[in-house]
């Protein structure tokens, strides 16, 4: 975490609780155009993302046709690849449907916190990066599959839950550990 993009990021938002569903939505987006990619190209992509994918509202992604399938793989401002824009159009449109489920997309994943037991309580860095999946982000990761999302494989989802606050991986003794932990 060298680059003050990621120090911010780590510092204001990665593992403190998400609810609202546009950002959760979005981070579901993103950590699918990550796979393959370093976080940071992401992270420095996130407002061309935004602009993109009209703010992530999934309402108005569900609506993308093929016509903004081929206007967004122009878009040099973000990773332009087909299979991940397609799957950001149909992840919407299967939002929509756990919405309509679950009465928002919040609901539905902080239904998949991990009991306290699955993660150890002192993590060290080498430890984390040889954890990048849990039974739970498994179990959700095979629930969102069922549902008809993509890019949703279990490590992906682990980074997201990890992003989102549904866990608490900061390390041990880092400063921010507390105030994630204290924000869920």
């Amino acid at each position: 975490m060298s680059t003050p993009d990621y120090v911010a990021y780590h510092d204001a938002e990665w593992g403190f609780p998400v609810r609202e569903d546009r950002r959760l939505f979005e981070k579901l987006c993103l950590e699918g155009f990550q796979a393959g990619l370093s976080w940071l190209t992401i992270l420095r992509k996130r407002a061309a993302f935004r602009a993109a994918f009209a703010g992530f509202d999934p309402a108005k992604v569900a609506r993308f046709t093929a016509r903004d399938v081929t206007r967004l793989l122009g878009d040099a401002g973000i990773v332009r690849h087909r299979g991940k824009i397609e799957s950001t159009i149909n992840n919407a449109k299967r939002a929509l449907e756990l919405i309509e489920e679950h009465g928002s997309l919040s609901s539905y994943a902080w239904s998949f916190v991990p009991p306290r037991a699955e993660r150890p309580r002192a993590m060290t860095w080498a430890a984390l990066r040889a954890m990048p999946t849990t039974a739970t982000s498994i179990r959700l990761s095979k629930d969102l599959k069922k549902r008809g999302w993509t890019f949703v494989g279990p490590t992906t989802v682990y980074a997201f839950m990890q992003a989102m606050g549904l866990v608490n991986d900061h390390l041990e003794g880092c400063v921010i550990r507390p105030l994630a932990e204290a924000a869920r």
